[in-house]
């Protein structure tokens, strides 16, 4: 399995950024996306995911409401959606898949990693 992360960039605070991971191979049994976010200095923070079984979508307290993450099966992409985005949010982000776990939340849980794209938020 190979993750390719994409959409990173610099925007102003309150702006919009759509990141997209794209993802090649196949995996048997329910597993998770994620996504996660790293900034300087800290350790690598759930973000989001989604259940395999049934689209199921979960979000970490900071950007619930913000943010949100969707699957095109035609382009095998898991894209996230960030709205009003802050300074905050600066960091690169992850994305990623557990298998055998619907609803990862945990950095440990994750098998497979793309390279990471960096979002940066500042005016």
């Amino acid at each position: 399995v190979q993750l390719q992360a994409s959409g990173g960039g610099l925007v102003q605070p309150g702006g919009s950024l759509r990141l997209s991971c794209k993802v090649s191979g196949s995996i048997s049994g329910d597993f998770a996306y994620g996504w996660f976010r790293q900034a300087p200095g800290k350790e690598r923070e759930w973000v989001s995911c989604m259940a395999s079984s049934d689209g199921a979508t979960y979000y970490g307290t900071s950007v619930k409401g913000r943010f949100t993450m969707s699957r095109d099966s035609a382009k095998n992409t898991v894209d996230l959606q960030m709205n009003s985005l802050k300074p905050e949010d600066t960091a690169v982000y992850y994305c990623g898949v557990a298998p055998g776990d619907n609803a990862a939340i945990k950095v440990e849980d994750y098998q497979y990693w793309g390279q990471g794209t960096l979002v940066t938020v500042s005016s």
